[in-house]
């Protein structure tokens, strides 16, 4: 199928307000654009077009595309409890609060069986696929029963964009330690490094993205600075944003803000020859 996916060194790098702006960008290039994230943990949530319960950021997201939120975008949606134990919910279906544990061993058949069906309906309704994934892909503990990164970029048959975020330090050593511990096969898909909530100027990094790219082998596309105030609700944050002012479209001013400081052309080619 036809999408990207956009990976993060770590929770928290940007890879939600990443992907929103990819909704916005690719549907002012006239696609169908579907989000995706096969399973979310989060407080949040609100309901899609048929009133199932979904991710929040999934439904922000398809505000983004300029589509209606439905399930298939978020499938599997897990809301902490407490007591190491959540609320787990299929297609909005509630189960029996679990801990992490149980759920990986009763639950990872029904996911892959939920995933797949959700990735073949959106395949057939929208044009282009932006895919979320969770925390890091290079969780190695949790790589047997993962469903969330890189099994699902080999499901969707999609390349990926690997986000880093250099405000909180280590960007570089982050980048370079999740590719080296990425099997070869899922570090080729990955087309595209994106240095995110960056601050100062761009030009004192310089000689960090030529070491990124040199010892990878593996293309920076964009540094982007940080923006306070965007006023996108962000994910799993109780940090108030600015509300915009009126008549100004949130979503188009991020997108712009986003695209002003990556390589479009490049990312749109990547994503146009996906799924051939």
């Amino acid at each position: 199928m036809k999408g990207i996916m956009v990976m993060g060194t770590a929770s928290d790098v940007g890879k939600t307000m990443i992907c929103t702006a990819l909704c916005r960008l690719l549907s002012d290039e006239g696609m169908r654009v579907a989000p995706f994230k096969s399973q979310n943990m989060s407080r949040f949530s609100t309901k899609a077009i048929n009133g199932e319960e979904m991710s929040r950021a999934q439904y922000l997201q398809a505000e983004a595309a300029r589509t209606t939120p439905i399930i298939e975008m978020n499938p599997i949606l897990i809301k902490p409890v407490g007591g190491m134990k959540s609320d787990v919910r299929f297609f909005g279906e509630a189960f029996n609060a679990i801990d992490g544990f149980a759920y990986r061993e009763q639950f990872f058949t029904k996911a892959i069986d939920a995933i797949r069906t959700s990735l073949d309906r959106l395949n057939e309704k929208f044009d282009v696929l932006v895919i979320e994934g969770a925390g890091s892909p290079a969780e190695v503990n949790l790589n047997d029963r993962e469903i969330v990164n890189m099994r699902v970029a080999d499901m969707a048959d999609v390349p990926v964009l690997l986000v880093a975020d250099i405000d909180r330090g280590g960007a570089i050593a982050s980048i370079v330690g999740t590719l080296q511990l990425m099997e070869p096969e899922h570090r080729a898909r990955v087309k595209g490094i994106v240095i995110n909530k960056f601050h100062g100027d761009v030009a004192l990094f310089e000689e960090g993205i030529d070491f990124i790219e040199t010892y990878t082998g593996i293309r920076v596309v964009g540094v982007i600075p940080h923006m306070m105030n965007h006023g996108i609700e962000e994910e799993d944050t109780d940090r108030p944003q600015q509300k915009a002012p009126a008549g100004v479209d949130i979503y188009d001013e991020w997108a712009k803000h986003v695209k002003a400081h990556i390589d479009w052309p490049y990312l749109l080619s990547v994503i146009k020859v996906s799924g051939q």
